[in-house]
């Protein structure tokens, strides 16, 4: 079977945009779908005109006889975001994708947090899934293209990856930082942003 190319994982492509009225005053909804249906949705919910957004990365993986193929596949396996009203929760529950959906009770939190990780996909930096948030150093990127997203600094196997956070279903992914793209956020600065 042929793999597929890159599809839009952003309807409509402003809906995260700073600033995003459309996105503080809707509602927010986790949609958690059917194994492997995420694509699935996010197609059926851009053919319906429903805003939605599933952060999609690249994998590389080769073939036996050494073919290299690129594939794109949710950052976070099983998790939609839709924006909208009740009735696009309900459109959305008819697509037979979806196996529940949880609605989120801080939207700004939740609009910050997915904003930040839209900016790390959009940068092309390699980005790691991160399923489970542990303590880390609380930091701001100083410069570049990712100047101004906070997140947590840790040391995994020698290396210092910067971790952004979607608070509401407790994931994250990370990349590669140098500590000396990074500043010490706060704890003042940190309870105002957070």
């Amino acid at each position: 079977m042929p793999i597929r190319p890159r599809e839009p994982d952003l309807y409509p492509d402003d809906l995260l945009s700073d600033p995003c009225d459309r996105a503080r005053s809707q509602s927010w909804w986790a949609l958690y779908t059917k194994p492997r249906q995420e694509k699935v949705l996010i197609r059926r919910l851009r053919e319906m005109e429903i805003a939605h957004y599933c952060p999609l990365v690249a994998k590389r993986v080769r073939t036996p006889k050494g073919r290299a193929l690129t594939s794109h596949v949710p950052l976070f396996p099983g998790y939609v975001f839709l924006c909208g009203q009740e009735d696009d929760r309900y459109q959305a529950m008819t697509t037979n994708c979806v196996t529940h959906c949880l609605e989120v009770p801080d939207v700004p939190r939740l609009v910050k947090d997915l904003q930040n990780i839209w900016r790390i996909v959009q940068s092309g930096l390699p980005i790691l899934p991160e399923s489970k948030i542990g303590p880390g150093t609380r930091v701001r990127i100083r410069s570049g293209a990712l100047a101004g997203i906070e997140g947590l600094v840790i040391s995994r196997h020698g290396e210092n990856r910067f971790i952004v956070t979607v608070s509401f279903i407790q994931r994250g992914a990370s990349i590669l930082v140098d500590l000396l793209d990074v500043e010490p956020v706060e704890t003042s600065d940190a309870g105002r942003s957070a």
